[in-house]
């Protein structure tokens, strides 16, 4: 009985909760522009990110709910090189949806021989995270196609970095057998998914980069369920 109780107290405080945030998620996205990306495999990166974000399915996830979503996007490669995408919009029309995608289709690539630094790319969302709108929840989406090999590691930027109420999904991109051979998807299951409900989407080679993505945020921006199981999970 007592049990019961907190739920409906819980349940009720809901939407007191929603109305004190300016929207249901915070959710950035971080593409991976490291040396080990050419610039075909860019250029398959920004405009199949650009496509998911206003296809059918995407868009029907973004306004499924009265609480908006906020939403930024920057690209990553060395420890000092991370670049500002999308600022922070909240996407509570159609035609801001259609200025986020269009803002990322018509974006250019800031770097292209710097390692891949995955803590210091972790450690700028946590900042960008930090001045993001008021939201009920926080999301990364982290993108790459190679493990960290500059500076610190995912954990050490989880330690270091606000992370406590933050979840880092993964999309990996495996499009060379080296990475298939030292494990990316491991490394990614191991190192880089955060928080609870993380999980990661396969993409195989840039190709596939449009495909994957829309998978993955149609899942992320989905209402979560009452009573949904938390778990991290692979899909291909």
């Amino acid at each position: 009985m007592l049990r019961i109780a907190s739920l409906v107290i819980a349940l009720l405080s809901l939407p007191l909760a929603a109305s004190a945030a300016g929207c249901r998620l915070a959710l950035v996205l971080a593409m991976d522009v490291s040396s080990s990306v050419d610039a075909a495999e860019d250029t398959l990166q920004r405009k199949g990110l650009a496509a998911a974000l206003i296809s059918d399915n995407v868009r029907k996830a973004f306004f499924a709910s009265d609480l908006p979503v906020a939403l930024a996007v920057y690209e990553w490669s060395g420890r000092y090189n991370q670049e500002l995408i999308l600022d922070w919009l909240l996407i509570d029309s159609q035609a801001a949806l259609l200025t986020a995608a269009e803002t990322v289709a018509s974006s250019k690539r800031s770097h292209n021989d710097f390692p891949t630094a995955m803590g210091y790319a972790l450690g700028y969302g946590a900042k960008l995270l930090a001045r993001a709108p008021q939201c009920l929840y926080q999301t990364l989406d982290m993108a790459g196609d190679g493990q960290n090999n500059e500076g610190f590691g995912p954990q050490l930027a989880y330690a270091e970095f606000p992370f406590r109420d933050v979840t880092v999904n993964g999309l990996v991109v495996n499009a060379a057998d080296f990475e298939a051979e030292v494990g990316l998807i491991a490394y990614y299951q191991r190192e880089v998914l955060h928080g609870p409900g993380a999980f990661m989407i396969v993409a195989n080679g840039f190709e596939d980069y449009a495909r994957a993505i829309e998978i993955k945020l149609e899942r992320e921006l989905t209402p979560p369920a009452i009573g949904a199981l938390t778990r991290q999970e692979t899909a291909g």
